[in-house]
């Protein structure tokens, strides 16, 4: 079945470069780096100056040292490895990284949270497509000492290259849906020998737990650790930070913020009747909009242009004047203090079939969150929240609107939900140390 596999793959190769090719057209990253998705890297080690220059990572005698290989899609994984590595870059200063991702937007955030902290130490690349001829030169090159995958990545042949290298591989903060676990299991055989290559799945919850337990993965290999996406630190220099956001964002005035974030296509327009339908209520409300995709952010300023709505753009660095409505969230890593300066925050792909996304941030904040009822991606942490009043879903634009409006007019009702959101973050947190642990385990396991 893998072989079947392998050469469906070769055969839709000419339809994936296309697909590269044609996202290019909005955003220029997607055609560069492409020797990078077919393997070809510069080798790591001994003698290879032009990589000792390029990355700077280690002077000829340290080129031993363990290569830890992270692998996040994008934006969303990258940030929920970033604090596993920080915990782990702390307790031993001599490993080396590498970060894989599949999109620019995911490159950038690697570049921007993990260069200051690794300080030379980081190798970054593309995901190599998922055939032997592309993951064997790129694995020979780069030698990984384990390989930890985020959330829900699994690729067939990627995981049994490893497993013929004996690279441990785990799939860490690990989610299958209902939906997922029904596709994997109309190929029964095909899917157990893929687990069966994993070395350890740290699920999220027990019910993630057993479904990959029932498509045929050893329970001694499967642990449950929570999500990680609760240990969410906040410290007090973001906290400032935010304070001083939404000092500016105010103007002075008191006005409430609205953070609708995360959006996607079809969201916005949502988002933006809602909006315009709140203003004859709350005149001096201010809608903090941050589209999910970098290349969309200059077509949702036209979007918010053709209403005739006063918009500036983070991009520009001015605070927003009392007459201006809209600010486009349109800059990288800022979102997590946009929560912190917000009232009201809605996030999206959840009134698009998208499936959610990140709803911790909101609650670590103590800001209620308003979503739409597409929520598989984060089902769990989404029921936690729903069970103590810090969710409240809206069907559509006009439930959007009601729910805004009634904590827009009580000041106590919104802040009691988002402080019951915020306990459910507190009382979830601890499963960053049970997966660090888990890696260093099996990295003493390799060296011993």
């Amino acid at each position: 079945m893998l072989h079947l596999y392998t050469w469906l793959c070769r055969l839709t190769m000419p339809l994936i470069l296309f697909h590269l090719w044609w996202r290019g057209r909005s955003d220029p990253a997607y055609r560069k780096r492409w020797n990078e998705r077919f393997g070809r890297v510069p080798t790591r080690g001994p003698g290879r100056r032009r990589w000792r220059e390029r990355f700077g990572l280690v002077p000829e005698r340290e080129s031993h040292a363990p290569l830890i290989w992270v692998h996040s899609v994008s934006v969303g994984e990258t940030l929920a490895a970033v604090p596993l590595i920080e915990q782990l870059v702390a307790r031993h200063g001599n490993w080396q990284w590498l970060v894989t991702t599949t999109t620019p937007t995911g490159s950038q955030r690697v570049h921007d949270a993990l260069e200051p902290l690794l300080n030379g130490r980081l190798l970054h690349y593309y995901l190599p497509f998922d055939l032997p001829e592309c993951l064997s030169p790129f694995l020979d090159a780069v030698r990984p000492s384990i390989l930890v995958c985020m959330e829900t990545e699994l690729w067939p042949n990627l995981l049994s290259s490893c497993a013929e290298r004996d690279i441990p591989t785990v799939l860490a903060n690990a989610r299958l849906s209902e939906k997922s676990a029904r596709g994997y299991a109309r190929f029964p055989s095909f899917s157990q020998s893929m687990l069966g290559n994993l070395t350890r799945v740290v699920a999220q919850y027990s019910a993630d737990a057993e479904r990959f337990k029932a498509l045929g993965m050893p329970d001694e290999r499967v642990m449950v650790s929570g999500n990680i996406k609760f240990d969410l630190q906040i410290d007090t220099g973001l906290v400032s930070e935010a304070q001083a956001l939404s000092f500016q964002w105010r103007g002075g005035s008191g006005r409430p913020v609205w953070l609708a974030a995360s959006t996607h296509s079809g969201e916005e327009e949502i988002v933006l009747d809602t909006f315009e339908a709140l203003l004859r209520d709350f005149p001096d409300l201010l809608l903090v909009l941050v589209p999910r995709h970098p290349q969309r952010f200059d077509a949702v300023a036209r979007l918010c242009r053709e209403r005739n709505l006063k918009v500036c753009r983070r991009s520009d660095g001015r605070a927003p004047t009392a007459g201006q409505q809209v600010l486009l969230g349109d800059t990288m890593g800022e979102l997590l203090r946009f929560y912190g300066a917000c009232d009201i925050a809605f996030v999206g792909g959840s009134l698009v079939s998208v499936g959610g996304h990140n709803v911790i941030e909101a609650a670590a904040w103590g800001v209620p969150v308003i979503c739409g009822p597409h929520l598989h991606n984060f089902a769990v942490v989404s029921q936690l929240l729903l069970d103590v009043g810090a969710i409240q879903i809206a069907e559509n634009g006009g439930q959007l609107a009601e729910q805004m409006a009634v904590w827009l007019r009580d000041d106590h009702a919104r802040r009691a939900a988002g402080e019951r959101g915020r306990q459910v973050a507190e009382q979830n947190s601890g499963a960053l140390e049970r997966l660090v642990g888990d890696v260093e385990k099996l990295m003493w396991e390799r060296s011993s």
